[in-house]
């Protein structure tokens, strides 16, 4: 794959990506949440339940799971979109130019194998 072709797959990714999140975070609904009364992990009851049915692991995952599911809602939806463009862009740009071909090896290539 040439260099012209990379670049162009890139932007294109790079356009796609940041246009998704940018519409996103435009659409996303913008009223604050009352966490105190939407949060279950905000009472401590429920807290306590947790601690004393799994202990402080129990209590962690659960709050693993709270911000893990925040990441798909909202303007933390649009955040999450955009980190995933710009690391997929990355990883693309450096698998296709460890997998493309560098000049030297074009030139071997078209050189006769006694030559070389």
């Amino acid at each position: 794959m040439n260099q012209r072709r990379l670049n162009q797959i890139t932007a294109l990714l790079l356009i796609l990506g940041f246009g998704s999140a940018l519409a996103i975070y435009l659409t996303a609904d913008h009223t604050p949440i009352n966490s105190l009364l939407n949060d279950p992990l905000a009472h401590k009851k429920y807290v306590r339940s947790l601690r004393m049915i799994g202990g402080k692991a129990n209590v962690l995952a659960a709050d693993f799971t709270d911000w893990f599911e925040g990441l798909w809602q909202g303007e933390n939806l649009a955040w999450t979109v955009a980190v995933l463009t710009a690391g997929v862009t990355a990883t693309f740009r450096f698998v296709a130019q460890r997998t493309g071909s560098t000049p030297s090896r074009e030139a071997d290539e078209n050189t006769p194998s006694g030559l070389v």
